[in-house]
């Protein structure tokens, strides 16, 4: 994850089973492998070896909010299955070309099986999608609305800290994002921001890399998606269910991913697909799942 960014980070169940079910149709899982094994067998959706990626593209930006002191950078690979598109952000750099144009005309099953895991979070995000559409599956709608991209940052912002219940104690931001450490800081939360990149935050504060060796200092964890494109999201989950603490993602990679694990230490996620708040001035959506009303 790109520090300083606006991107868009239990016990005795076997972890091949899903842990718990928030409902019928949604069991939660405490492994990616797992759910991927679930989705290769048919239990969530049509057969994967008849669903075909139609479109493969990267999108890279970059951006800096007005009256902000820093800028960053965003890579995001998006596949399109259907009517879906799943995405799952890479650091800038990280994704050949023709790793992309190999996706395209590939069944979802074969890129379940790619070595590159942000290619399978990107295959299995847009057929969970195509097949549980967030406006039918999430559990409210939250319309983020025209406006500059800072005004959408912040927010989406609100609508993602909202998600956390209060707690004594700091928040552990796992991929940085000002605009949420502007809002828990507005909130008057503690926070401990983390990012792989490390860097610092708007506010001159120390990114520091290593999330697990933070993770007995927190009450309550605020990830990105992107920790599951980057093989950091599991440490997370396991902790937060053995823990009992709070755990929100924030999710433009996996979107429709991450819901899969709400029970099985994942306590909400705000859910966005793309297109993303910055990349559209207009009114878009963010789909969130463990909230009522």
């Amino acid at each position: 994850m790109t520090a300083s960014t606006d991107s868009t980070t239990a016990a005795s169940v076997s972890p091949d089973q899903p842990a718990s079910s928030v409902s019928p149709a949604r069991p939660a899982y405490r492994s990616l492998a797992a759910l991927i094994d679930a989705v290769r067998a048919g239990r969530h959706g049509v057969d994967p070896t008849r669903c075909q990626v139609s479109v493969g593209f990267v999108t890279r930006q970059g951006a800096r909010h007005a009256n902000r002191l820093r800028s960053y950078r965003n890579q995001v690979l998006s596949l399109r299955v259907d009517t879906a598109v799943g995405s799952c952000a890479v650091e800038p750099g990280e994704l050949p070309d023709e790793v992309v144009y190999d996706c395209v005309g590939a069944t979802v099953a074969d890129l379940l099986a790619h070595p590159l895991l942000p290619v399978r979070v990107a295959a299995l995000d847009a057929y969970l999608m195509a097949q549980h559409p967030h406006a039918e599956a999430a559990d409210t709608v939250v319309t983020v609305p025209a406006g500059s991209s800072l005004a959408k940052s912040q927010t989406r912002a609100a609508a993602v800290v909202d998600l956390l219940p209060p707690t004594s104690g700091p928040v552990l931001v796992v991929g940085v994002v000002n605009s949420l450490l502007a809002r828990l800081r507005a909130d008057g939360r503690r926070y401990l921001p983390c990012d792989l990149a490390g860097g610092h935050t708007e506010w001159d504060e120390p990114c520091l890399p290593d999330a697990a060796a933070l993770l007995d200092r927190c009450d309550a964890i605020l990830a990105s998606g992107m920790t599951l494109g980057n093989g950091t999201f599991e440490p997370l989950l396991t902790h937060a269910a053995a823990e009992g603490k709070p755990f929100v993602a924030f999710a433009q990679t996996g979107s429709a991913v991450l819901p899969w694990f709400r029970g099985a230490g994942l306590t909400a996620v705000s859910a966005e697909p793309y297109p993303f708040f910055w990349l559209d001035g207009g009114p878009t959506a963010l789909y969130r799942y463990g909230v009522s009303g």
